[in-house]
């Protein structure tokens, strides 16, 4: 057996599967990092919020719940978080507003299209703040398992 040595872990790994496995994924995750980022307005977060569940709703995706919480600067960096808590698992936006800095990150299972999720998003925050720049875009499929005969 092998061991990992990650943060903390004890864990063993059984077996991993290898590249010659025939995989098929069941989700889709992508993250976004993005400078630029300028505040709309007084009520930021509630305006980011909106602009996740209004993407949300066009997907087709169901919101399960959504919040968001503002960061004043005094027992974190100011900024905000806002979530969307989905049926198929989330869409989350995270700010450093005094950087400029904004992370989004979706997470979909099933058929739900993650990558779209994020494009309605990015276009949203584009239209108001073309300052905006994607330093980095990933898309991992997830769930992954053996495909089944």
């Amino acid at each position: 057996m092998l061991r990992t040595d990650g943060f903390k872990s004890n864990l063993t790994v059984r077996r991993a599967l290898t590249s010659k496995d025939a995989l098929a994924a069941h989700g889709q995750h992508v993250v976004l990092d993005l400078t630029g980022y300028a505040s709309p307005g007084p009520d930021e977060a509630a305006w980011v919020l909106s602009v996740l569940e209004d993407a949300v709703a066009r997907s087709g995706a169901r919101n399960v719940h959504a919040h968001a919480a503002v960061f004043d600067g005094s027992l974190s960096p100011p900024g905000f978080a806002a979530v969307v808590l989905l049926d198929e698992s989330h869409l989350s936006a995270h700010c450093y507003a005094d950087r400029g800095w904004l992370a989004i990150d979706c997470f979909t299972c099933g058929g739900t299209d993650a990558e779209g999720i994020v494009d309605d998003v990015l276009n949203a925050f584009m239209a108001d703040m073309p300052s905006l720049v994607v330093r980095q875009r990933v898309v991992l499929d997830r769930f992954l398992h053996p495909k089944e005969a």
